[in-house]
């Protein structure tokens, strides 16, 4: 973001589009907020669109939160991606057109599998930071 401005649609086309694509979402919000939904899905989150122990729905989950804060989030945790236990870094930023209204929130994430050394772990949030 720029002085405090938030950033437009058309900016985060770089991200969706580039190299990044893959691990990334867009996220349209609507009003009501839970008729919120995918705009666009990077291929390695596209399987994982349904339910919220996913990461994709994870980050879907959040978004009314985003919009309401109009905030950035960074989040870190565990979820489930093509069927295996992943741990992953994402972080969600607010969008808007109008400079008023969140209309949209961009997600990106890093993620990899869970090894067999790894503790058991839950799937869920780790932790969450306002950016």
């Amino acid at each position: 973001m720029d002085s405090g401005r938030l950033p437009r649609r058309g900016e985060a086309d770089f991200w969706l589009k580039g190299e990044d694509g893959a691990n990334c979402v867009l996220i349209a919000v609507e009003s009501p907020i839970e008729l919120s939904h995918f705009v666009v899905v990077g291929v390695n989150l596209a399987v994982a669109l349904c339910s919220a122990d996913t990461l994709a729905g994870l980050l879907l989950s959040r978004a009314p939160r985003v919009a309401s804060a109009r905030r950035g989030l960074m989040i870190e945790g565990g979820a489930t991606l093509r069927g295996a236990g992943i741990l992953y870094r994402s972080a969600l930023l607010p969008i808007s057109e109008d400079g008023v209204t969140i209309d949209h929130v961009l997600g990106a994430t890093n993620h990899r599998p869970l090894r067999d050394d790894d503790p058991q772990m839950r799937q869920g949030i780790f932790q969450m930071q306002w950016i």
